[in-house]
């Protein structure tokens, strides 16, 4: 967020920061991201050998002339001694097959991946010495079997990860599809898996097939694409095999660290889009399974619920010198924007603010990140980064793709709050992908939605509108029930069996219920009364209840404004 334009330039502002009292210096800082200027293609063979071999050499070879670094290929292995090794940023087994590296040269090897070197592992380097833990670890699976050469569809899993960003959802691609001994996901950071619903043979169910990790003191990133010689004329894929290059190298940062247990909050889809709403002026449009921001400043909010105790993890992406943000620990804004702003906190995104607070990884106004750790963990403008964010009680630490850059413990109260996404104003575009939550002990996400998509019906709907009973319970948090102007009015919702109750969640729109009561039965005809309010105040109502009934009913009595009452969400858990 920026209550007003700076000029200042990310070089000045990095070379003149003096961390304030308030930020926590977190170390060790990682190496600056170095210029990718040498690499060593290794392609011995001492099983099957691909014809890809050739097409594969000679496209990273193009890949380095583009891109200002050397190639250097070879099937000798003597070329895997110490002094040699030292001076690739990264070695690529290019469809390596059996034992090709002796005790020796297995020693040199792993001394240069502790030294911090870079593995690239492409396709039948899955296939390769067996006999070998330590490698088949780096690689992160050993080749199984695989069925046909066929059409597949992969799922896209990171699209923050400069290997994949620039990839759909889903890429539809002809390979040679490899089943793995072993599951890697628990391990490394799944890019990549095949669906394997889409193709014959697959025999893994969840099917990593791109990966990358932080492997004992180096980095490696494999794909089990590149079988066939068509692959490396797919600029699709020389684009992720550059990618994956860079990210061994260590010229581009990325969150290489497992990563389970995560709920989607937005995974690219209308369906999750619709959840959020928008408070304030502008918003974001929906394309690629990316938002994207106009106007502002405004916020894009998650309403279904609150979250306490929990990683928050958002990929996103700045054009140029533009600027975003992440909130977090909010109420209700009911509406306004700046409501966030005031009780919450704000994860920042921008890189030239004089405030060092205000700048990328700051807690805004409140805590700067390291700017050295930070400025070696951040991708340039025009590529995707990924924000982890934790907050556990008042305490908030932010990541930069895997890089601790802030550590914080707050006097607000955000232990438990809402989320958001900014759009901060015209000009200032950021785009947003893949947003995911987990949260630890008693934050758990909530039990399914007992009402989600249940028979409803009301007293009135308003004249001549389309704001029907089922709006309320169709999970589209930009439909809604709207009632006629008169007292009294309800809606009841038939959740199919007879549950046990624990919370009602309610989504009003502008036309709220002052007063209201919940009530419960279990035959629609003999109610019980397990809530009531004459103070309610609109936004978002989150009712502890304790109750066991079939039938669920919200009854207005007094409404708030001269319209009737008008309902976003009626959410009903328990079971």
């Amino acid at each position: 967020m920026r209550r007003r334009l700076l000029t200042a330039v990310a070089a000045a502002v990095a070379a003149g920061l003096a961390l304030a009292g308030a930020v926590t210096v977190v170390t060790p800082a990682p190496a600056e991201a170095a210029p990718l200027t040498s690499v060593l293609v290794f392609s011995k063979t001492a099983g099957f050998r691909h014809s890809s071999i050739a097409p594969g050499i000679a496209a990273i070879r193009q890949l380095g002339t583009a891109n200002g670094f050397t190639v250097t290929a070879t099937e000798d292995a003597a070329a895997f001694s110490t002094g040699n090794l030292g001076q690739y940023q990264a070695v690529v087994f290019l469809n390596t097959t059996g034992d090709v590296l002796n005790a020796g040269q297995q020693s040199a090897f792993e001394s240069y991946i502790a030294a911090g070197g870079g593995y690239v592992g492409v396709h039948a380097a899955a296939d390769t010495e067996y006999d070998w833990p330590w490698y088949g670890g780096l690689a992160g699976a050993y080749f199984a079997s695989h069925p046909a050469t066929q059409q597949a569809t992969i799922r896209v899993e990171d699209r923050g990860n400069v290997s994949t960003s620039h990839l759909g959802p889903t890429w539809t691609r002809t390979d040679e599809w490899y089943n793995y001994r072993t599951n890697p996901r628990s391990r490394v950071k799944v890019l990549a898996s095949l669906d394997e619903s889409s193709y014959s043979g697959g025999s893994m169910g969840d099917h990593p097939i791109t990966w990358c990790q932080n492997y004992g003191g180096g980095r490696a990133w494999y794909t089990g694409l590149g079988h066939t010689d068509e692959s490396y004329s797919d600029p699709f894929f020389a684009r992720m095999l550059l990618g994956g290059i860079r990210i061994a190298a260590g010229a581009a940062p990325a969150d290489c660290r497992p990563e389970s247990g995560y709920t989607a909050l937005f995974d690219g889809t209308q369906a999750t889009f619709g959840q959020w709403r928008q408070a304030g002026p502008g918003g974001f449009t929906l394309a690629d399974g990316t938002l994207t921001s106009f106007g502002g400043m405004g916020l894009l909010w998650y309403p279904v619920r609150t979250f306490g105790n929990y990683s928050l993890k958002v990929d996103w992406m700045m054009p140029g010198d533009d600027n975003g943000g992440i909130f977090i620990g909010f109420p209700d804004p009911q509406g306004d924007p700046w409501r966030p702003v005031d009780a919450g906190h704000e994860i920042q995104i921008d890189a030239t603010d004089g405030d060092p607070s205000r700048t990328t990884g700051g807690v805004y106004s409140f805590s700067a990140p390291n700017a050295t750790i930070r400025d070696a963990a951040l991708n340039p403008p025009g590529s995707w980064n990924t924000y982890e964010i934790g907050v556990h009680g008042q305490r908030v630490e932010v990541w930069l793709n895997g890089v601790k850059v802030n550590d914080y413990t707050s006097s607000r109260d955000i232990a438990n709050g809402y989320i958001g996404l900014q759009n901060d104003g015209a000009g200032l575009d950021i785009s947003y992908r893949n947003v995911r939550i987990r949260t630890d002990g008693p934050s758990q996400p909530p039990a399914t939605d007992l009402a989600r998509g249940k028979p409803v019906t009301a007293t009135s709907v308003e004249p001549n509108s389309p704001h029907v009973a089922a709006n309320a319970v169709d999970g589209n948090s930009g439909t809604r029930w709207g009632s006629a102007y008169g007292d009294p009015q309800s809606i009841t919702v038939d959740l199919g069996a007879s549950y046990p109750l624990n919370r009602v969640r309610l989504n009003w729109e502008t036309a709220y219920g002052r007063a209201y009561q919940i009530q419960v039965s279990p035959n629609n005809s003999s109610w019980t009364q397990v809530y009531a309010t004459t103070t309610g105040d609109g936004g978002v109502d989150d009712v502890p209840v304790s109750a066991n009934g079939r039938y669920l009913r919200i009854t207005g009595t007094q409404r708030a404004t001269q319209w009737g009452y008008s309902l976003w969400d009626l959410n009903v858990y328990g079971g």
